[in-house]
């Protein structure tokens, strides 16, 4: 069995999510075996964020399309409770008017089961998390999330576990993946978005980004966006083990102006960097964990057809999507108001050749780690490009609004829900 193959099968599109890196355990080996024993194909699965699909794809190769599932077969239902709330429905009203960008938003992100017979959905609009059968298309369990909204997730390096940010209640749920029982929960800043597990299990990262959608975007009225942080906590426990204010690290690498909202993070394979993008920037930064401090910086070019104004960047964006080869010499960057996407290379950072793609809002790693796989948000379309090379392989058509793409599987011979 390939090496990519053994350690993506063994994170089940987990651990840090984007990184897909390290060598595999031997217990996570015999669980590769295992899987592939049980017949499983390893795909992409592309949430469609306004349809309310989820497209699955090949992991690899022409991401040829392999079937489509409805993340939202209980939508009746589930209106007619927001709209007997008026409460629920104001809030309904809010995401769809700001964030959804006048749509609903009922597919943000996505993990299949360890077994490959279920994915996991976390759905803004309805403020829950659902896990649906593969095979039959039907919602298995529902969590509701605390407060008005769900949001990014993460699961666990053994599968078992998926946290779900609840973000209008600044609190992360852990929830087991089979079940949908909650094994823990624990507080984050302000709107907590991105969550990480380091790759041992041990630890979660949470990174909080405030309130991005108001127009207050000029720098002097940063302080209005709210407590921004990162919160580790343990991943057993959810106990707090520390709490990094970026503002302060900023401010002593001589970046006073900007925004300490942490978007879209990777970690170096062996988790002693961490890259992350901040709101209203076109590049990233490089923390080093250890010393706790940001050691470089990376300005990556603005596209002279992008409106100067910040108020019409969607959600405080500038750029929104990373992620870094297995290699760990590699990263892939979703220039998402800048309409490209571009390979850069860790060591020198020096980008490759621009990429154009419509608002590209997430950036993976394919299931052979050959390729960076970014959705293209105002094109309905999913596009690869080669780490190696930086250039375009290919793009294949999806559903309204792609936004998270993750790494998981499903049972050998799936081509979607019976009747659906």
């Amino acid at each position: 069995m390939p090496a990519s193959r053994t350690r993506h099968l063994c994170s089940m599109a987990a651990a840090l999510a984007l990184t897909l890196a390290g060598p595999a355990s031997a217990a996570c080996a015999a669980t590769a075996s295992a899987s592939d024993a049980a017949g499983l194909r390893e795909v992409l699965f592309v949430g469609n964020n306004w349809d309310g699909t989820a497209d699955v794809i090949k992991s690899s190769g022409d991401f040829a399309k392999i079937g489509r599932v409805d993340v939202v077969p209980d939508r009746a239902q589930r209106m007619a409770e927001i709209n007997a709330d008026p409460i629920r429905w104001i809030y309904f009203q809010a995401i769809r008017n700001s964030v959804g960008e006048g749509h609903d938003q009922f597919a943000d992100d996505m993990y299949s089961t360890p077994d490959g017979r279920s994915v996991v959905v976390s759905r803004p609009s309805f403020a829950d998390v659902v896990s649906i059968d593969l095979a039959t298309g039907k919602i298995n369990w529902r969590f509701p999330v605390s407060g008005y909204r769900a949001d990014h997730m993460a699961v666990s390096p053994d599968g078992t576990r998926v946290a779900v940010s609840a973000s209008t209640a600044n609190t992360v749920h852990v929830l087991d993946i089979g079940t949908g029982r909650q094994l823990g929960s624990f507080a984050t800043g302000d709107k907590p978005h991105e969550n990480i597990f380091t790759r041992d299990g041990k630890y979660i990262w949470n990174m909080s980004i405030g309130d991005v959608n108001t127009a207050l975007d000029d720098p002097v009225w940063d302080w209005t966006k709210g407590d921004r942080h990162i919160t580790v906590v343990d991943a057993t426990t959810f106990k707090q083990v520390k709490v990094i204010d970026m503002r302060q690290r900023l401010d002593a690498y001589g970046l006073r102006d900007f925004s300490d909202a942490v978007r879209p993070a990777v970690f170096s394979p062996d988790e002693s960097k961490l890259y992350f993008q901040v709101s209203f920037f076109n590049g990233f930064l490089e923390y080093d964990v250890a010393a706790d401090k940001i050691t470089r910086m990376k300005t990556l070019p603005k596209n002279p057809a992008t409106s100067a104004d910040r108020t019409t960047w969607v959600n405080d964006s500038r750029h929104h999507g990373l992620s870094m080869n297995p290699a760990g010499t590699k990263l892939c960057v979703a220039g998402t108001m800048d309409d490209y996407a571009t390979v850069v290379d860790r060591a020198t950072l020096q980008e490759g050749p621009p990429v154009t793609a419509s608002k590209p809002y997430w950036a993976t790693v394919s299931g052979d780690g050959k390729d960076c796989v970014v959705s293209e948000s105002g094109a309905d379309q999913v596009t690869a490009i080669d780490f190696a090379t930086g250039r375009k392989v290919t793009s294949v058509p999806v559903g309204d609004h792609p936004q998270r793409v993750r790494l998981g599987h499903v049972q050998d011979g799936w081509t979607g829900p019976a009747g659906g």
